[in-house]
């Protein structure tokens, strides 16, 4: 059994907590960003880590900052854990932190490294059109995700999976392969990264503006990899449309690229691409809720023929 620090914020992060806390090993204490107001009153909540601690009678910590935070380091230090578990928390350890558990810092993160490194490598994998992506625990070193690894499993992205899906597959996963990690901590060789590797940049709102020019396939990947957030969109005039599902129809019009070709409640919304056309399923119109295209234009108009930039 190990005594055991926990950090992370988010409910991926929860998944990996909740099979600590209900494995033979000691959760002495987690640590989590610090609650944020969400909604429109702007109530402050929980963070889902915080949340799961309160109701499972977890001591928690939420320091505005860890670096050059004497009075959190030396309380991490009278703890003495064997083990700092660090999921999705949300800042980058400083040595002082990385130094203390005699049996290392571990990080649970969603990709096969050293592929994806980063902030978004679930987004990234579905964007870039991935039949394959993973969980690999690694030990934690001063870098972004450079640190030697430890276990890894392979997840197959199914053709609709979406964000939202893939990451609920990779968040049980990410519990599953936590647990064998530190089970066999002190019998598993450590594997290093190398000098090859890929990024995933923190993903902007302004990435889901969709570039017709883009093959139909590359706009569809896109759509799947910014569902559920923060999604992609179009401009017809001043109004903003967000895409939510889509399909590819692998062949060419005669329209230039970004004409609206087809519009009608009986068929749906088809869109020449820069190669194919892609099926609109899945509309949100400015102020108005998710729709099934047919369900939209039954009654509302998108004219045919004008061409989106």
């Amino acid at each position: 059994m190990y005594n055991i620090v926990f950090m992370g914020t988010p409910d991926f992060a929860v998944e990996c907590l909740d099979k600590l806390h209900k494995s033979e090993h000691n959760v002495v204490l987690a640590v989590s960003q610090m609650d944020k107001p969400k909604g429109r009153d702007m109530k402050v909540v929980y963070t889902p880590v915080k949340e799961y601690c309160v109701n499972n009678n977890i001591g928690i910590l939420q320091p505005e900052k860890i670096r050059n935070n004497t009075e959190f380091i030396e309380k991490i230090k009278s703890i003495n854990p064997d083990i700092i578990v660090v999921v999705a928390y949300g800042k980058i350890l400083p040595k002082e932190i990385l130094e203390i558990p005699r049996l290392g810092c571990i990080n649970v993160h969603g990709s096969l490294l050293p592929n994806y490194r980063g902030a978004a490598p679930i987004q990234w994998s579905i964007i870039n059109g991935d039949e394959v992506t993973g969980i690999t625990t690694m030990y934690m070193d001063e870098g972004m995700d450079t640190g030697d690894m430890l276990l890894k499993r392979e997840v197959k992205i199914e053709p609709n999976d979406t964000y939202g899906t893939l990451y609920e597959k990779l968040k049980v996963v990410g519990g599953e392969v936590l647990i064998k990690t530190i089970d066999n901590i002190e019998n598993i060789k450590p594997e290093k990264q190398g000098e090859e590797f890929t990024v995933a940049p923190m993903i902007e709102k302004s990435l889901g503006k969709i570039d017709w020019n883009k093959s139909a396939i590359e706009i569809h990947n896109l759509v799947r990899g910014l569902n559920p957030m923060p999604g992609c969109f179009f401009n017809i005039e001043d109004k903003m449309y967000k895409v939510w599902e889509t399909e590819v129809i692998n062949e060419n019009s005669n329209k230039e690229i970004g004409t609206i070709i087809k519009s009608n409640s009986k068929e749906g919304l088809f869109i020449q691409t820069g190669n194919g056309v892609l099926s609109v399923k899945i509309i949100q119109a400015p102020n108005s809720k998710r729709m099934n295209i047919l369900d939209y234009l039954r009654g509302k108009t998108i004219e045919e023929n004008i061409i989106l930039k």
